[in-house]
């Protein structure tokens, strides 16, 4: 293994970004709004990992600027959200991994939806579907992630193996992750999603190189 693996703060990082893709801000947490949380989230020495946060706090910097000129910031962030993954009429960055398998796919259900309902049912995990999402979804697959980043850091009996997370990040939400971020940035290039995105991209991809 090429570096040691932090797996108790990557399941945090990861656990962070899908549950922000899961729910508006307006129903879930709010700091990723304060420029305080990104200046201590972690970067792993990583500088493609040190940019996606530094955008991250860029946003949280102007939003704290128009809060302080009385916009409601968090509202702003939800219209973002409801634009971009819920529509109506649709949304313009559907955020499942089937609708980035092919081209000019209309239908999010497919072979990616099946084989995240078999890998979350094997490790004993239920989506709990109050919103109705399929299991392929960006923020579901960070969970999972994070669900078996934990696992290995508890050194649980049923932990995978290193190879076998590195396998999943390129098989599932990395295979995917530039493509919805730029579908996001097409709608939304100054939003929170985009950089929000970007880190997601940016911590797959050193989690596999340290992995390899």
């Amino acid at each position: 293994m090429a570096k040691e693996i932090p797996w108790k703060t990557l399941s945090e990082a990861y656990a962070f970004v899908g549950n922000s893709l899961l729910k508006p801000m307006t129903m879930t947490s709010t700091v990723g709004l304060d420029p305080a949380f990104w200046a201590s989230f972690p970067t792993f020495d990583d500088a493609a990992v040190a940019e996606a946060v530094a955008a991250c706090a860029r946003y949280a910097e102007e939003a704290a600027r128009r809060a302080e000129a009385g916009e409601d910031e968090p509202q702003r962030v939800a219209v973002e959200y409801t634009k971009l993954f819920v529509g109506p009429p649709s949304p313009s960055a559907a955020p499942w991994e089937t609708m980035y398998r092919g081209q000019d796919v209309t239908v999010g259900f497919g072979q990616a939806t099946f084989e995240m309902r078999e890998l979350l049912r094997a490790a004993g995990l239920e989506v709990r579907n109050v919103n109705n999402q399929y299991e392929d979804h960006m923020g579901i697959e960070l969970l999972y992630l994070s669900s078996q980043c934990a696992r290995v850091d508890a050194g649980a009996e049923d932990a995978p193996a290193p190879g076998a997370v590195a396998d999943f990040i390129e098989a599932h939400p990395l295979s995917w992750a530039e493509a919805f971020r730029a579908r996001i940035a097409e709608s939304a290039a100054h939003g929170y999603y985009a950089p929000l995105v970007g880190l997601a991209q940016a911590l797959l991809v050193w989690h596999v190189q340290a992995l390899r």
